[in-house]
């Protein structure tokens, strides 16, 4: 595939586990996994040590059967897995059904709190938020910080509100400044360059699965960094739109060369509660 990427072990992992295992209650054996990976061009040792800074990290569990180790999910990456699947399947690239609402964020941290600067701006990124003026924060629509604020202890020093834009306000320049809009369309745009080819070639079924799994973790990677901003303020060529269809079309024509690989190539046995 041309302008193909590399990925991150865990990045594709997570994928894996959201295509196989997420509302399955079903745990994976290691060797499947290490086979799906080398299939994608990451050897043992990464899957290996990916599985295992998983399980540290509470994002995974293990569950041994005879001399076979299998891993499930926790509580933890079932909830990063399920807000994955909304933002893929349910609230979509392109927002056209904004109703003028902002969420506005503030707030003000010591100068020593450098890491947890860095954690709340990554962390209002990834819910669509962009610096409107340094300690301010804005995003489209009604976001609900409440769990992001608390988890990051920072409730004090954060204040919330919700507002809309004075007539006459250049709303379009105002996203301009604060989100970084070529960038997002060039990825965008190198999406559909990288996958078009796809709609209408279809590899053999082993491959399937693997370019299913680059193909959900490439357009996670795309919409994640999206803010979701209102369309009608974005540029007439804003490619969200093709890049979406795009990704839909591959993702049907892979699903059948994908299901039929998994069922060959996965290991799956059910969940057992006292496990660790």
């Amino acid at each position: 595939m041309t302008g193909e990427e590399p990925l991150r072990p865990q990045s594709l992992m997570l994928t894996f586990l959201g295509d196989q295992v997420l509302g399955r209650d079903v745990c994976v054996y290691s060797g499947s996994v290490i086979d799906v990976f080398a299939r994608a061009g990451i050897g043992e040792q990464a899957a290996r040590s990916t599985l295992t800074r998983m399980v540290h990290r509470g994002l995974l569990r293990r569950q041994r059967e005879g001399r076979r180790m299998y891993f499930g999910l926790t509580e933890r990456s079932e909830a990063v897995l399920r807000d994955g699947e909304r933002r893929i399947w349910r609230t979509g690239a392109v927002n056209r059904h904004w109703d003028g609402t902002w969420t506005l964020l503030g707030f003000s941290l010591p100068e020593s709190w450098q890491r947890q600067r860095h954690d709340l701006r990554s962390r209002l990124a990834w819910s669509g938020f962009g610096p409107l003026f340094g300690g301010l924060w804005i995003a489209p629509g009604e976001v609900d910080v409440t769990a992001l604020v608390a988890d990051l202890g920072l409730s004090a020093h954060v204040k919330v509100f919700r507002a809309h834009a004075d007539p006459g306000m250049d709303i379009g320049r105002m996203i301009e400044d604060t989100w970084e809009l070529s960038g997002l369309a060039e990825r965008y745009t190198a999406f559909v360059r990288r996958w078009q080819p796809w709609q209408s070639d279809l590899p053999e079924a082993g491959d399937g699965l693997v370019l299913r799994l680059r193909l959900q973790t490439e357009w996670l990677q795309v919409i994640r960094r999206d803010p979701r901003l209102p369309v009608r303020h974005l540029p007439d060529d804003w490619p969200a739109e093709e890049a979406e269809k795009t990704f839909r079309t591959v993702h049907e024509r892979l699903t059948p060369l994908a299901r039929k690989a998994s069922g060959r190539l996965l290991d799956l046995v059910p969940v057992r509660d006292g496990q660790a």
